[in-house]
């Protein structure tokens, strides 16, 4: 089973080996390996059972670092990485012929982030090569949120986590490509949209949940729990499902038809930051909770509240 621990010169020594460990960012935690080494790469795919035609993101310490694997950095790309790097924006740039296609699926761009927490941060500076990460979960399952989460579903496929504490922003990074020169959001997530338009103004969305994606994240069925979620008025549902065991998701305000044990509010004093970080955790907690489904409501559709909703409708039966 894999050790949990803080160990921040051990995790280096495991990566350069070929390994894979458990990382902690400031959005979720991520399952690392040698972003260069293909090999290590394909460890990633079979651990977490992941589909090789869903690309990773590559992580590493700075901009500069950054631009050591990609090109033609736009000037809009360029404003990105001043304003939010370190921080949970992820860029999709042209890559250079050395990134490994097992790394972007064979298309020609790369995502690339320069996360924040700081136990990563000084991880990827112990390194001479960049981390690829996606989230540390079996694929389409419930992304990980502290140390133990990782070790929850893939404790007996790798060796080492680090314990970074639980995540800040809970939700994986916002993804930024660029369609023909138009900014092009790919994933909502931890980054508010309007945050983005206040430094390069106008930007399209291109969420489309897709089998061939362009970035990492796109895939229609993604961090869905191990019990059916339905998304939707909780009070029409309630009465769909009536006769089963229910659970309920919400925002900001309990329901009065039904006890709190079987209750997890987001954010009771209605903030979107804390409702985001509790978004997946709680996803977590009501896996184990004796019940049949999770009837849950969307969050207000502005910031953040878009990022929760989109993961809510991606974890919902179809």
């Amino acid at each position: 089973m894999a050790e949990i621990g803080t160990d921040i010169t051990k995790a280096a020594q495991l990566l350069r080996d070929g390994q894979l460990v458990g990382i902690p960012t400031e959005t979720v935690y991520g399952l690392a390996a040698n972003a260069l080494d293909a090999d290590a790469i394909l460890r990633i795919f079979e651990a977490k059972g992941r589909p090789h035609f869903d690309p990773l993101i590559m992580h590493l310490p700075d901009a500069d670092a950054v631009k050591a694997h990609v090109c033609d950095i736009t000037p809009m790309a360029l404003k990105l990485m001043d304003a939010f790097w370190p921080g949970p924006l992820t860029l999709v740039l042209p890559r250079q012929s050395h990134v490994p296609d097992i790394v972007t699926s064979g298309l020609d761009t790369v995502a690339v982030r320069v996360p924040s927490h700081p136990m990563t941060q000084a991880l990827l500076r112990q390194l001479d090569f960049p981390l690829a990460a996606p989230s540390a979960n079996l694929f389409g399952h419930v992304s990980p949120t502290t140390a133990q989460h990782v070790h929850d579903q893939l404790g007996d496929r790798i060796p080492y986590i680090l314990d970074g504490g639980a995540t800040t922003v809970g939700l994986e990074s916002t993804i930024v490509g660029f369609e023909e020169g138009m900014p092009t959001i790919y994933r909502l997530g931890g980054l508010g949209v309007e945050e983005i338009e206040r430094v390069i103004g106008p930007v399209h969305l291109m969420l489309n949940q897709s089998s061939d994606p362009k970035a990492p994240g796109m895939l229609k069925s993604h961090y869905a729990p191990r019990i059916p979620l339905h998304l939707g008025n909780p009070s029409v549902l309630l009465l769909q499902l009536e006769g089963k065991r229910i659970g309920f998701l919400g925002f900001n305000l309990p329901l009065r038809a039904m006890t709190m044990e079987r209750q997890r509010i987001l954010s009771p004093k209605g903030d979107m930051k804390e409702a985001a970080h509790n978004l997946f955790a709680y996803l977590r907690e009501m896996e184990t909770m004796d019940i049949d489904v999770i009837v849950a409501e969307e969050a207000p559709g502005m910031g953040l509240g878009k990022a929760i909703n989109d993961r809510l409708r991606r974890a919902s039966v179809q």
